[in-house]
Parts: C-alpha cells; structure tokens; sequence
C-alpha cells in the first residue's frame, strides 16, 4: 500500500513537472523598408502634382515615426507639419484620418480625442496595411480638401502594394 501511495504521489509530483507551455517572449513585425516607404511618398506626390496641386507626404512607421518626408517646392509652409501630423495620427489610431474626423466631431463620444497633442483630425491620413497588420500610415497636405488629399494618399499605398503583400 505504501508503494502504491508513494508511485502515485511522485507521478502526480512528475505531471506537475512537466513543462508548461510558456507564452512567447516576444514577436516578430513587419516594418516598411526606407525605399518602401520613399516609393509610397513619391507615387502619392506625383498623383497630387498631375492634378495640380503642391502638397507635402509624409511617411510614418507603426508607430508613427516619420521615415520620409517630401515637399513640392511651393506647398505651403503648414504642409510638412500638417502631412507629419495626419500619418501620426493615422498609423497612432489606425484609422483613416477622414474617418477620425466624423467620429470625433463635437457632441460625439469621441470628441475629446481632438484635443491630444500632434493629433490632425482631417482627412489625408491613411494606415498602410498588409496581411491584417499595420506597417506605417501616409500622410498628405496641401490638396483642395482632405477628399483630395485622401485620393494622393491611397496612390501611394497602391504603387507599393504588391511589394507589401508578400
């Protein structure tokens, strides 16, 4: 009986033992390379300058550093700032900065957001997105409206979304 007593107490104290399986440590990203991010930037500028319009793009990582920054030479003096803030904002609430401004409209739930600092609430502002996951956000100003601003932005991210979809 004591045997039985004691294999049973050390094959409860072995299964105890056995290993757990532990949560990973860490994880792995996808970032946007600098020439990726340089791409999106250009294409986004070129669509705004065939319509007519000098803007400043900003490209930001994920966290909504910027990577790259282009201004036509006579975007105005608010553009590198307003291009800056929009891709932060995006890539920082992972919506579209058009989308943003509906929500966050006075009166609404939201509204507060408006009043955090960098925060742009216009449109211009698209996350860059691939297989579910966000790699960085663009940012445009100095088109007739954020509508138009948006159309640049959305250029950018096609003329880079094959290299990002693999």
């Amino acid at each position: 009986m004591r045997i039985q007593l004691a294999g049973a107490a050390l094959a409860a104290a072995a299964g105890l033992a056995l290993p757990v399986a532990a949560q990973d440590a860490t994880f792995t990203i996808r970032v946007l390379t600098p020439e990726t991010a340089l791409a999106a930037a250009q294409a986004a500028q070129k669509k705004c300058r065939n319509s007519g319009w000098q803007v400043a793009v900003a490209v930001a990582d994920r966290a909504g550093v910027p990577q790259v920054m282009l201004r036509d030479r006579f975007a105005g003096a608010h553009t590198p700032r307003t291009a800056i803030g929009k891709a932060w904002t995006a890539a920082s609430f992972r919506t579209a900065t058009s989308e943003l401004a509906k929500m966050t409209q006075p009166g609404q739930p939201q509204s507060g957001i408006r009043n955090l600092p960098r925060v742009v609430m216009v449109g211009g502002g698209l996350p860059i997105e691939a297989q579910g996951s966000i790699l960085g956000a663009i940012g445009v100003s100095g088109a007739p409206g954020g509508e138009a601003d948006d159309s640049c932005a959305r250029a950018g991210i096609e003329a880079i979304r094959e290299r990002i979809e693999f």
